[in-house]
């Protein structure tokens, strides 16, 4: 295939993938929710703790560093950590307690009863971070997973799931990166712009 067929398949596929997002009821209302248990979760001085593995690693990141910086304007920082960036702690921890642990572990130092965990995890199977919500659940506030087809793991223990109806890594990621920024959005708008 030549490397402009490449290109415009996979422009293609996005644009496709990113239309049906667009008109997902589910998805939209899921995102919806989410946004307001982040908004609830600040006005109640919550703070965001972000997991994931790989590519959703960096998703926590990013989103991290969009509630403390800024998204669209000047504003206060909200406080978000992501569980992810933390390369002592990571190694650490894996190699004393297993990498199963290693969003675990984190939780239970840094979460409180207010606070709010976003997890990632593209397949919905990734066992840490379904420890990572099973531990979580009477730790944190509200715990809010985004995930591909695949719900059943998180929906047990998550109280909103954001589901993409994708199965390519790369296109649930693509909608995952629009996600958290719709939901920051959301919260930017609502705390410091109305």
């Amino acid at each position: 295939m030549d490397i402009k067929d490449i290109i415009k398949s996979s422009l293609d596929e996005s644009a496709r993938v990113n239309t049906e997002a667009s008109v997902d009821k589910d998805l939209i209302f899921a995102l919806s929710k989410a946004s307001n248990l982040l908004i609830e979760t600040f006005l109640s001085k919550g703070k965001i703790l972000l997991a994931g593995n790989g590519g959703s690693a960096a998703d926590c990141q990013h989103i991290a560093a969009e509630f403390i910086g800024r998204l669209n304007f000047d504003r206060n920082p909200l406080p978000a950590i992501a569980l992810t960036s933390n390369t002592s702690n990571l190694t650490c921890i894996a190699n004393d307690y297993g990498y199963e642990e290693i969003f675990t572990r984190q939780m239970h130092a840094l979460a409180n009863e207010n606070d709010s965990l976003i997890v990632y995890s593209t397949s919905g199977k990734s066992k840490n971070i379904i420890k990572l919500v099973a531990e979580s659940k009477s730790k944190v506030k509200n715990i809010i997973a985004l995930t591909g087809n695949y719900t059943e793991e998180l929906s047990k223990y998550a109280d909103v799931v954001i589901s993409v109806k994708a199965s390519k890594t790369t296109r649930i990621q693509e909608i995952h990166a629009i996600a958290g920024h719709i939901m920051c959005e959301c919260v930017e708008e609502t705390l410091f712009n109305t």
